[in-house]
């Protein structure tokens, strides 16, 4: 087996997620590749990694990997699929930050989580990604043109609202007066557009979400559309321009730029355990089994 392992960055849990990982990894004889970027991120910090002068580094990666495994939070699992893209690596995430949708191995879990993966005990899930592209043809965008949670449109350099003329498969659905307009796929209902009032959608759903950002007009509400669909925006506002985020990265749009978004042509592999399932990471991260009168 052959496994990648990517980081970003180093708080009270890494150090210790780190050392059980890479000392289990090396007690089972597996090769091990570390980003280059986490590698010196770990250099400057003291560590018991066994063998840790060994282990080689990558700044890409190519389809002989086996697995990628994330240490950090979601936002971490976002950024990996940079590396991933579409050669369908699985990933697998060890959660060292916060509330961790997709990454969902807790530190005192990392051992019986890699042997149940050696063991073959998993399940894959595949998740659904969203393109763009621009008429202004943005290299910032066009370099790393797919995103995992959303794409989002939003105000830049002012307090003012602006308007998101926006239209589904060529038909005009609603000019949005707001902060901004959210399109995320079933993985990203759990995180900006879940925030902004968007619903929960499993992650085998066929659908997309558009939800407004701070809309003007309280009756716009979220939308569930079919993942077919092709959804184009235009941006206009005070302001001569624009941002546009796909997950993390984001860039600057001039108003009226035509921005297309679709489904990507390929999905990102996550590992899932047996032991564990969405709807069981939902109870927990939003505390659903908190309700006294579920006891």
């Amino acid at each position: 087996m052959k496994v990648a392992i990517f980081g970003r960055y180093y708080n009270t849990t890494t150090p210790k997620s780190v050392e059980t990982l890479f000392n289990y990894l090396e007690n089972q004889g597996i090769e091990a590749y570390i980003e280059t970027e986490f590698h010196k991120l770990i250099d400057q910090e003291p560590h018991d990694i066994k063998g840790y002068h060994k282990y080689k580094t990558f700044t890409e990666l190519d389809p002989s990997f086996d697995l990628l495994v994330s240490i950090g939070g979601d936002g971490t699992i976002l950024r990996a699929t940079m590396f991933v893209k579409d050669m369908g690596i699985p990933i697998i995430g060890i959660n060292t930050g916060r509330l961790g949708f997709l990454a969902t191995i807790q530190v005192d879990a990392i051992e019986k989580a890699i042997q149940n993966i050696i063991d073959g005990k998993y399940r894959i899930s595949e998740r659904s990604l969203l393109t763009v592209e621009t008429s202004s043809g943005n290299k910032d965008i066009e370099a790393m043109s797919f995103a995992l949670n959303e794409i989002s449109v939003s105000r830049k350099n002012t307090t003012a609202m602006i308007t998101i003329d926006t239209y589904l498969d060529d038909e005009f659905l609603n000019s949005y007066w707001s902060d901004g307009l959210i399109v995320s796929t079933p993985t990203g209902s759990t995180g900006y557009s879940l925030s902004c009032g968007g619903p929960v959608i499993t992650p085998g759903s066929s659908s997309f979400v558009l939800t407004p950002i701070a809309p003007h007009n309280l009756s716009a509400r979220p939308l569930v559309i079919p993942d077919s669909t092709e959804v184009h925006l235009r941006v206009h506002g005070r302001e001569k321009q624009h941002l546009i985020s796909l997950d993390s990265r984001i860039a600057t749009l001039d108003n009226g730029t035509l921005i297309k978004i679709k489904k990507a042509d390929f999905k990102i592999k996550m590992i899932d355990l047996l032991d564990e399932s969405f709807l069981d990471t939902l109870r927990k991260k939003l505390l659903w089994g908190e309700d006294k009168r579920n006891k």
